[in-house]
């Protein structure tokens, strides 16, 4: 500080003698005017100084030495022994020594028995994705090894533990707990996609699934978003120990989409035996036909004419193509019962639904048909699956929807297709109360999106 004062005062001094040679009557005049003004002197001092930009710079470089320079973790802990705890997720292609050799563990001993072992063979090794936490000594030895995980919608976990005994000796046991369930309130900000916005908000994709699901009757998600479009969410994580292994149902959801606002949140009647959506005014979110027959996929081709791949020609392209993996679940959009399940020409393999009012829904280029004709379905029943059989390029699904015969476009009939019944009478005050509540939830998630934005 004070090198940078006395470095300022000797320019200042300079450029005064220098302005007194040059201009002595003006320098005159101002040091006249300084004496009567009196205030203005340190604005008058401070004009004439240097650009504080334009002062010296000086970098000064010095290496400072690792506290463990030299040293071991031992040496460090003074010689007293420690733990060293590891994370992570196990491979398909796991075998018992790569699993522990990427968590830094150096124990032929553990190896060995983590290859003989049952409980590990049967429920972790070859198990893609599932978590798991080490404990070892100083020199990498394993103590204790802990995996989580829940494949069934039961609200139970099961828990593998590997550990030493009070002899040494490593054992393992299978364990079931219930999961505890926690309430996650987040927001984003759309300025691509929707996916794009929920990676950045760090929000699993079934959630992010889940919303444009119980939106899809009001916004569509592959053409209507904008940027700047904002979103927030309340909903569930499923924690083992203390440790979140999947997210659960979305309570609630808000989103801003071209200048109108979209409410949800899902409410279930004593003693019913499911819930639905409806918004904050009661009114059911499900429709008599879903928006797509495949959840939130891409669409390759829409409700317009096309120039046919193999035909070469312009034709009308009298449906929606879904493009997707071979082998994606193909769902019905609405309750009705199979009129045919088979192959035909250009279609390939194709079931044909009828509904009511004389509507007809067609799924074509099936890999595999799961339904009989004559068979009842309900709304979001699986018939079959997606392939690339008949008159297609490629893997994807082709979807009709057809009234009175006549070809129509199945998004405009989803949005305009009958709502389900409103939330009971008798449950209406339980329901705003819950609406409430959730409304308080919603005002926070987004309170939390615009301070995490600043």
């Amino acid at each position: 500080m004070n090198n940078g004062f006395t470095t300022a005062s000797t320019a200042l001094l300079s450029r005064l003698s220098y302005s007194l040679q040059q201009h002595p009557k003006r320098v005159t005049a101002a040091l006249a005017a300084v004496l009567i003004t009196g205030g203005g002197g340190a604005f008058a001092v401070a004009s004439l100084g240097p650009d504080a930009a334009n002062l010296p710079v000086r970098l000064v470089e010095q290496t400072v030495p690792s506290l463990a320079s030299g040293a071991t973790l031992a040496d460090l802990s003074d010689g007293a022994s420690f733990s060293l705890y590891r994370a992570d997720n196990v491979r398909s292609t796991d075998t018992a020594e790569s699993l522990l050799r990427r968590m830094g563990i150096a124990d032929p001993a553990a190896a060995a028995f983590l290859r003989r072992d049952e409980h590990t063979q049967q429920n972790l090794l070859g198990r893609n994705g599932r978590v798991v936490r080490a404990e070892t000594t100083d020199d990498h030895r394993l103590v204790r090894l802990v995996a989580r995980w829940a494949h069934e919608d039961n609200g139970l976990f099961n828990r593998l533990v590997v550990e030493k005994d009070e002899e040494g000796k490593l054992t393992s046991r299978l364990e079931t707990a219930e999961l505890t369930t926690s309430t996650r309130l987040v927001g984003g900000v759309i300025q691509s996609s929707l996916f794009a916005a929920t990676d950045d908000a760090n929000i699993p994709d079934n959630v992010a699934t889940q919303v444009a699901e119980m939106f899809s009757s009001e916004i569509d998600f592959r053409r209507d978003l904008r940027k700047g479009d904002r979103f927030s969410v309340v909903y569930e994580t499923l924690e083992a120990d203390g440790e979140p292994l999947r997210s659960g149902r979305v309570l609630s959801a808000e989103f801003r989409n071209n200048g109108k606002t979209h409410q949800a949140v899902w409410f279930q009647a004593p003693g019913a035996e499911q819930g639905a959506y409806f918004n904050l005014e009661g009114e059911s979110l499900r429709r008599a036909y879903l928006s797509s027959p495949l959840e939130f996929s891409r669409v390759t081709s829409g409700f317009a004419m096309r120039f046919h791949p193999i035909h070469q020609t312009w034709r009308a392209h009298l449906g929606t193509d879904f493009g997707a993996p071979t082998g994606t679940p193909v769902r019905t959009v609405g309750d009705g019962v199979v009129d045919f399940a088979g192959t035909q020409n250009g279609y390939g393999n194709i079931v044909i639904v009828k509904h009511q009012n004389q509507h007809v829904t067609a799924y074509a280029h099936l890999n595999r048909i799961d339904v009989k004709k004559g068979q009842t379905i309900a709304q979001g029943d699986f018939i079959g699956t997606v392939g690339a059989t008949g008159w297609a390029t490629g893997p994807h699904l082709h979807f009709e929807f057809r009234v009175n015969g006549v070809h129509q476009d199945p998004m405009i009939i989803a949005k305009q297709s009958e709502a389900a019944a409103p939330v009971a009478a008798a449950h209406r005050a339980a329901f705003k109360q819950m609406a409430a509540n959730m409304r308080l939830q919603l005002n926070s998630a987004e309170s939390i999106q615009q301070a995490s934005a600043q």
